[in-house]
């Protein structure tokens, strides 16, 4: 007899709260000392999850079978490379800017130079 094939959502949850009790070990054993909020995301994240199977309400906020919203993913990914010693920190966007725009002479003087 054949073993049912495992449910995505159980695994996402799973892999979820392996996730967050990882970054959470590795900053207590690297001694990387984490501020009050990451440490209150960390545990609140893992709440939900164990109790909703998912840490977000909205849908459009992750997919269906995902346990964490995307923003959420950022967040742990963050936490966890901190928590190694990896304090780089994540790029954002720089906005709405023009590339490779000189900026234009104010006087007929700088214009001839």
């Amino acid at each position: 007899m054949r073993a049912k094939p495992p449910d995505p959502r159980t695994q996402a949850k799973k892999a979820a709260l392996n996730a967050l009790k990882k970054a959470k070990r590795m900053a207590d054993r690297g001694g990387i000392e984490l501020s009050d909020w990451e440490g209150e995301f960390l545990g609140s994240v893992a709440q939900r999850i164990e109790t909703y199977g998912r840490a977000f309400g909205d849908p459009e906020k992750g997919g269906a079978g995902q346990a964490l919203s995307v923003n959420q993913t950022i967040k742990l990914k963050e936490i966890t490379a901190k928590a190694k010693g990896e304090r780089k920190p994540m790029q954002r966007g720089k906005g709405f800017s023009r590339r490779g725009r000189q900026p234009e002479p104010e006087t007929a003087e700088e214009a001839e130079d």
